[in-house]
């Protein structure tokens, strides 16, 4: 390996933080959370970068800890058993915050169930095969591409509610 192609924390912080961020914000479905994931997935980054042997390997990695550490974001009793609250000026009663529109196919995506979302996200946004998301999630192919076919269904379900 020559020395610009050398595997540090910074230099795959700078190469895949977008493609952690946005993983993470579609698994999420808050700001908040997917920046503690985020967070959570660079700093296991840097305690295991020297094992890393390239930079597909590193890009396999960080999808594998982004998409395990959301799993155990949704294990944790404390996430099963509360109802987020986005909307804090609603709480503290002051004037009514409208948040910007969302692209009706994004909002679409978010309110399918985690896996399949995972899936979609994984698929159109980074652009892996089903090969490579079955080797990703520890699924079989079948099984990816079942889950890709529901979700597309439930899209067209959900968008043709829309309008």
């Amino acid at each position: 390996m020559t020395k610009e192609e050398t595997i540090t924390a910074e230099a795959a912080i700078d190469r895949y933080a977008d493609m952690v961020y946005r993983l993470a914000l579609s698994q999420m479905k808050n700001k908040t959370d997917a920046e503690d994931l985020f967070q959570e997935v660079f700093v296991r980054l840097v305690s295991n970068v020297e094992k890393l042997e390239s930079w597909e390997h590193v890009k396999a990695w960080l999808i594998r800890v982004t998409i395990n550490c959301a799993k155990k974001h949704f294990d944790l009793y404390w996430n099963k058993n509360v109802d987020y609250i986005e909307d804090e000026e609603r709480v503290r009663g002051e004037e009514a915050y409208e948040p910007p529109p969302e692209h009706p196919v994004r909002e679409a995506v978010l309110k399918l169930p985690p896996k399949y979302r995972m899936a979609v996200h994984l698929y159109y946004y980074e652009e892996l095969s089903v090969a490579e998301i079955a080797e990703q999630t520890g699924q079989k192919e079948g099984t990816v591409k079942s889950q890709l076919h529901r979700a597309r269904e439930m899209l067209k379900e959900l968008l043709e509610e829309s309008g």
